[in-house]
């Protein structure tokens, strides 16, 4: 059974970094435009960061673009996202997500408000001092 699975969460203080992955078993994660998401306590799910199936190109929301960077390597079936200078807003679970649209082009990113086919169940982030 295909499925993903996010790890490298944990708590940091404000300022710190972390690099949270994101790897699909049961098969390729190369056919699959991915997104990253996440869940603070009490709000709705709110998109971070996309990335083609190439890799070649990606978006950031704007709380994201300058602190994170989203990427793959479709050799090891894993989506990462470095995630530095981090504030106690970015608390969260974060989520990876992926879609496959036949009429992408492979350097062609979905957007973060397409309605993504597959969720992995989230890794909890913690920014406190």
């Amino acid at each position: 059974q295909w499925q993903l699975v996010e790890s490298g969460g944990g708590s940091v203080q404000p300022g710190g970094s972390l690099r949270l992955s994101c790897v699909a078993s049961g098969s390729s994660l190369d056919s699959y435009a991915i997104g990253w998401f996440r869940q603070a306590p009490g709000k709705e799910r709110e998109g971070v960061a996309c990335i083609s199936r190439s890799g070649m190109t990606s978006n950031h929301t704007n709380a994201a673009k300058g602190r994170f960077t989203i990427s793959r390597d479709n050799a090891k079936n894993t989506v990462y996202l470095q995630m530095s200078n981090l504030k106690p807003e970015d608390t969260g679970v974060y989520f990876c997500a992926a879609a496959s649209v036949t009429s992408l082009w492979p350097d062609d990113y979905l957007p973060l408000t397409y309605e993504y086919d597959y969720w992995g169940q989230g890794t909890q982030v913690t920014v406190s001092s």
